[in-house]
């Protein structure tokens, strides 16, 4: 048989991939499931969370169906938390709820995602969205799992959610109160005094929702007059 240039590539292509799926084959050989969840664990335990993550990763990945695989999936969403990877965390906690939610740690896992809701919560002239996804997580957190530890951990969170979002109301509240726009102030004010009663603020609250209503007669004659022209 005439060996031509196309016989040769033929060659050159099929060892190229029986040397290269040798080559990968022995670089999992080297560390097998049972080695990296023994450095992932060593890392985590040292604080070398980076570390621990990158052999966390490769154990996920390498060995899908381990016995280690679900361990894997939840030190992943842990260490990129003690990065302060609060994003990537909240995904892969989800993930890991959504996979197994029947699984013991969920319960931790659902704290986890309001603990990342919350390392993220701004001061109180700032957005508050974070404040509220951390709060209504550490509620879904109490209604699902009322008796895990978890949840009573929980409680102490979310009062400060609370103290935030309720903040944040007065703030606004106190903009529009020093811009004579005294119905819009007022509005602020009763949202602290309906939703957050009872963490600091309803003194204040009770205050300038007084000194609202005695001012609102004024800020309609002013809208009026607006509303009228010269």
């Amino acid at each position: 048989m005439k060996f031509t240039s196309r016989h040769l590539l033929l060659l050159l292509a099929v060892s190229w991939m029986v040397t290269g799926c040798a080559w990968f084959g022995a670089d999992r050989s080297e560390k097998p499931a049972s080695e990296l969840v023994q450095e992932g664990v060593a890392a985590y335990d040292r604080g070398k969370y980076g570390e621990a993550l990158k052999a966390f990763e490769q154990l996920k990945n390498w060995y899908p169906f381990s016995q280690y695989a679900i361990l894997a999936e939840l030190k992943i969403a842990d260490a990129h938390y003690h990065l302060k990877q609060y994003p990537e965390a909240v995904v892969a906690y989800e993930s890991f709820e959504r996979l197994h939610p029947r699984n013991e740690a969920v319960p931790y896992v659902i704290y986890q995602i309001g603990r990342c809701h919350f390392e993220q919560i701004d001061t109180v002239d700032r957005d508050q969205s974070t404040a509220r996804q951390a709060l209504e997580t550490f509620q879904r957190l109490m209604r699902q799992f009322p008796d895990d530890p978890h949840a009573r951990k929980a409680e102490h969170h979310i009062v400060t959610c609370l103290q935030s979002l309720a903040g944040h109301e007065m703030y606004v509240g106190a903009y529009y109160f020093r811009q004579a726009r005294y119905r819009a102030a007022l509005e602020r004010y009763r949202t602290v005094i309906e939703k957050y009663p009872d963490v600091g603020h309803h003194r204040e609250a009770l205050l300038y929702i007084a000194r609202c209503e005695a001012y609102r007669p004024v800020d309609a004659s002013a809208a009026q007059r607006t509303a009228s022209g010269p």
